[in-house]
């Protein structure tokens, strides 16, 4: 009888060597392939441990792909205070401890295993072909969803697509990317061609599909146009794939990437919402008002109250289950509380942003940049927040214990607050608009308490993909136009890129858009030398362990495989090679 559960260890794949649990979080014993999953409801327990994964990462957000690529990418610097290192080290490409990632190395793991238990037993059981065909959809999008953040991270990784036991053995790029492109192929041709954002809540659709393999497809066909050898990763020439084989013999070309694309912008009901402004948190109806940036201009955030955001496409689910228990903090939005405001005391003086551990400081070059390059561009300051010139008490270099601090933030993921109606602040809006009763921890708890979605795949980047891919203007003028900017005349790659950067900028997607267009080392440097404030004192971002490019080109962006997970799949047929950068010289120290 094959126990279906994930298990904590090398590439969670080696049964019997280490813990298991069931799919069922109530019971660790008794559900197997035999009498589970049986009916609908099993099956609607199944996804849920599969999307729950999303969460349990979020519980330790510092390990996750997501914020390393934000860190990492040449929008913002590490930030923190003195003993946040790990900040420090993401940034400069270096490393802190033996083990800085591995938590999420083993939550992904998990969730993939958890995937694969649930394909497997989907295959002989008697269901509804419809319903069938949307639960194995989802389950092939986050198992692909979960290999394409993996791969990005760490580059060659361990595969398993079956629950059946298996020494964990590193596979190709190729590979890699080959069954994530067939898991959401597959996808796309079985689910529904039906839009679930109002119908099932939280439920990935086909279209969702579609725009995943779009991210991916770009990725992989670009960062691995030259080869999958180091010096071809982080070559300058950019000429990227236009077919690829897929692990069951079929091919998938950039033409069928198009018409998955195409449909998705078509058909599929997601749209642009109408202010770019109302994308984000601060334009929610309990602090909208009160913010002088934007109060009188009708705006209203596209989730106020529990709406559905019509250019959602995928997103982290929060709510007020969230409390201390290892569990659940994952059920708050903690991105929110590590990109909040460090050291200023009081959310007065930060208002309508709140506090929290100042990770991911905005470089001043993303700044300047975007001055010349779209100096009328109502996203940049919707998108970043220069403390000095919202926040009149702000004090810049004068908020203590702070690491690379520019004074510039990131509004899009930073923790909102809102107004009481005695005057006073609340830590977060939520505590308003949904009330503080019912909460499974402490309301007015400024670490628990930011509770909004965080976005990871939204309309307008399907139609930046669709520019993209057919080398036209029709996207991107679609999304200038919300912008109220003026269309432009002939497609370009660089206008394409620009576009790319300041629609989506702080939606930790810079990251893999410098390394797949093969900039990343020249776009790295542009951090060197930006004024920034360490403990208070002006000074300037200097090079470490080499400086930013001489960095990325001995890792290609890698990061350090855990060094917990090496030995563990050692021996018979199972191996994990270290990433070429990691050895001698690449850990970082101090400021």
């Amino acid at each position: 009888m094959k126990q279906i559960g994930y298990y904590i260890g090398a590439a969670a794949i080696a049964l019997g060597a280490f813990t298991s649990c069931t799919l069922d979080a109530e019971n660790y014993t008794e559900k197997s392939t035999q009498n589970f999953p049986k009916t609908k409801n099993d099956i609607v327990q199944g996804l849920a441990g599969i999307y729950q994964n999303l969460n349990k990462a979020t519980a330790t957000p510092q390990t996750t792909f997501l914020f390393y690529s934000h860190l990492a990418s040449d929008e913002v610097l590490g930030g923190g205070g003195p003993n946040d290192k790990l900040m420090q080290a993401m940034d400069l490409l270096m490393n802190f401890g033996t083990d800085m990632t591995n938590e999420f190395f083993i939550q992904r793991y998990i969730g993939i295993n958890r995937a694969n238990s649930l394909l497997d037993a989907l295959k002989n059981m008697q269901l509804n072909a419809t319903e069938k065909a949307q639960a194995d959809g989802e389950a092939r999008f986050l198992r692909a969803y979960y290999y394409y953040e993996l791969a990005s991270m760490y580059g060659r990784i361990p595969l398993t697509i079956t629950s059946e036991a298996a020494k964990p053995v590193q596979a190709t790029p190729a590979q890699i990317w080959g069954q994530i492109l067939l898991d959401l192929k597959t996808a796309i041709d079985e689910m529904p061609a039906q839009n679930t954002s109002t119908t099932r809540i939280g439920h990935v659709d086909k279209y969702a599909a579609e725009a995943l393999l779009g991210r991916c497809w770009l990725f992989y066909t670009g960062m691995y146009c030259n080869g999958d050898q180091l010096a071809d990763m982080t070559s300058t020439n950019y000429n990227p794939l236009t077919e690829v084989t897929l692990p069951d013999g079929s091919k998938l070309t950039k033409a069928d990437v198009i018409a998955y694309i195409d449909d998705c912008v078509n058909n599929s009901g997601y749209t642009l919402v109408s202010d770019f402004r109302n994308l984000w948190a601060y334009t929610n109806r309990c602090t909208v008002e009160d913010y002088d940036y934007t109060k009188g201009k009708n705006l209203k955030w596209a989730e106020d109250d529990n709406a559905v955001n019509p250019e959602s496409m995928f997103a982290i689910k929060f709510s007020k289950y969230a409390d201390w228990n290892d569990s659940n903090i994952g059920y708050s939005n903690q991105y929110a509380l590590f990109f909040g405001v460090r050291g200023q005391g009081t959310n007065e003086r930060t208002f309508p942003f709140g506090s929290g551990w100042g990770a991911g400081p905005v470089s001043p070059a993303l700044v300047n940049d975007w001055t010349v390059t779209e100096p009328n561009d109502v996203r940049m300051k919707a998108s970043l927040v220069a403390a000095t010139d919202e926040y009149p008490s702000y004090a810049l270099g004068g908020g203590g214990e702070y690491i690379q601090e520019t004074g510039i933030y990131g509004k899009k993921v930073m923790p909102v607050t809102a107004k009481k109606s005695d005057g006073t602040i609340s830590v977060s809006f939520a505590n308003i608009m949904y009330g503080t009763d019912n909460w499974k921890g402490n309301a007015e708890n400024f670490q628990l308490n930011n509770i909004n979605d965080l976005v990871l795949i939204r309309f307008a980047e399907v139609l930046l993909m669709q520019s993209e891919l057919k080398e036209d203007v029709t996207g991107i003028n679609r999304v200038r136009a919300r912008a109220g900017l003026t269309p432009i005349a002939a497609y370009s790659l660089e206008a394409l890129q620009n576009e790319r950067r300041h629609e989506l900028a702080f939606e930790f997607l810079r990251w893999n858009d410098i390394r797949r267009w093969h900039i990343a080392a020249t776009a790295l440097e542009k951090q060197n030398g930006v004024k920034i404030y360490n403990n208070g004192q002006q000074t300037n971002n200097t090079p470490h362990g080499g400086g930013y490019a001489a960095r990325y080109n001995s890792t290609a962006g890698f990061a350090k495989i855990p060094e917990s997970q090496i030995p563990l799949a050692a021996g018979a047929d199972g191996h994990i090679d270290q990433n070429p950068g990691w050895a001698g010289g690449s850990d970082y120290n101090q400021w």
